[in-house]
């Protein structure tokens, strides 16, 4: 047995399906320009749908509003030391800001359907792209409900005071 605290990386994920296709970014990532659901990294004293919110306006734009969860994927790729917990959330788009400058990495956004997203899994980021895909059209959709965030007294009364 060792002694090292095992601390996955949490990140969060938007499926956003608009007349048949989904909304994706492509981005650099490992030397090179990879496809991925809007995504991100869990920061400290946020809670999940804050994240999936920030991450997809910086990423893309667009202002999203979770209304489901898809799924909890973990996924430990084989080329690195690090094992990733994604969730991931389908929700609706209520604004765009075309001159919103986009995250350091985000090359662009692309609308693809299921068929397109499957021709190009050679630039996915991960396995997790086509699987919250698939899950999505499979009907998998969860209640935000499931989801509790605890927060610490003086976060949850800063998150009051900010109308949270």
């Amino acid at each position: 047995m060792t002694d090292m605290v095992w601390k996955p990386d949490v990140t969060v994920a938007a499926v956003v399906e608009r007349d048949g296709k989904f909304l994706f970014v492509e981005e650099r990532a490992g030397g090179r320009v990879v496809l991925n659901q809007p995504a991100g990294h869990l920061e400290n004293g946020e809670t999940l749908l804050e994240a999936v919110a920030r991450e997809t306006l910086e990423e893309t734009g667009w202002s999203f509003v979770p209304e489901h969860l898809v799924g909890l994927y973990v996924w430990q790729p084989e080329h690195l030391a690090r094992t990733f917990l994604r969730v991931a959330f389908r929700g609706r788009l209520e604004g765009h800001d075309p001159a919103r400058p986009l995250d350091h990495g985000i090359v662009r956004t692309r609308w693809l359907d299921r068929d397109q997203l499957l021709a190009a899994q050679p630039k996915h980021r991960s396995p997790l792209v086509l699987r919250c895909v698939d899950d999505y059209l499979a009907g998998s959709r969860h209640p935000l409900e499931v989801l509790a965030h605890l927060m610490r007294p003086r976060e949850a009364a800063s998150a009051r005071v900010a109308g949270g």
